[in-house]
């Protein structure tokens, strides 16, 4: 699919220019058969011909490569954030290095889930995970490491994972004084992965819960339950939440 869409704004360019495939050959001194095939989606240009060839088009490598800017640091993604319902009353009879202890297995547990995918951890905060999926099928691969952590993260009656997802532009980048600053991500995607997980946690048997915009990209290889429309905190309009079924 990418090669298609690079071959089609290629023969776009050139042919508003006026130009021949001939003339693009010639112009970066590669053959007409290597230009023909950049054209036809066979092949890609190599990435010391990109930028060439993007002045000769007159155009960015951006555009080329289809990268629409959003602005600094902001990017499609899906947002994972898991939490686990009853920590904070059923640890208040641990010490805090048993809490520590506890935390940390179950936190490699589901980072290793996340990780499994190509998922990026970004923080803990107490006994809640957040995380994103970027780049090609982001939505397929958070959905498959949330059901994959929810199958490897031990049943405990006292403490039970829940986890959100949803789609949409995050910003990515250090938030914080200067001095103390981490990598953090921003925006309404990560907010309502956040309100999606809560909503998991108290309303489904799986815990396991996603927005309209992950389904959107999934297709029907994922079991899901019937779209419910739900009244978040923070939110004007209703949101369509789906439970996740887990096989």
């Amino acid at each position: 699919m990418i090669l298609n869409e690079l071959a089609g704004r290629l023969r776009q360019q050139r042919e508003k220019l006026g130009l021949k495939q001939l003339d693009v050959a010639n112009a970066l001194q590669v053959s007409p058969q290597a230009v023909s095939k950049w054209e036809r989606g066979e092949n890609a240009p190599d990435i010391s011909a990109l930028v060439p060839l993007a002045k000769l088009l007159d155009v960015s490598t951006d555009w080329l490569l289809g990268y629409q800017h959003s602005g600094p640091n902001v990017f499609e993604a899906t947002v994972l954030f898991s939490d686990i319902a009853g920590f904070a009353r059923e640890s208040a009879g641990m010490s805090p290095t048993e809490i520590a202890d506890w935390l940390n297995g179950h936190f490699h547990q589901v980072t290793e889930a996340v990780l499994r995918y190509d998922g990026v951890p970004v923080k803990y905060l107490g006994d809640a995970f957040l995380c994103f999926f970027a780049g090609p099928d982001h939505r397929r691969r958070a959905v498959e490491a949330a059901l994959h952590a929810k199958r490897v993260v031990p049943r405990d009656p006292r403490f039970r994972l829940s986890l959100g997802l949803n789609s949409g532009d995050l910003y990515l980048g250090a938030i914080g004084h200067p001095d103390y600053a981490r990598p953090d991500i921003l925006g309404d995607a990560v907010n309502l992965a956040a309100r999606t997980e809560m909503w998991a946690g108290r309303n489904t048997e799986s815990g396991v819960a996603v927005t309209e915009s992950v389904v959107e990209g999934l297709g029907a290889s994922v079991e899901k339950g019937r779209p419910q429309s739900v009244e978040l905190k923070g939110r004007d309009e209703p949101v369509t939440l789906y439970e996740l079924l887990v096989p």
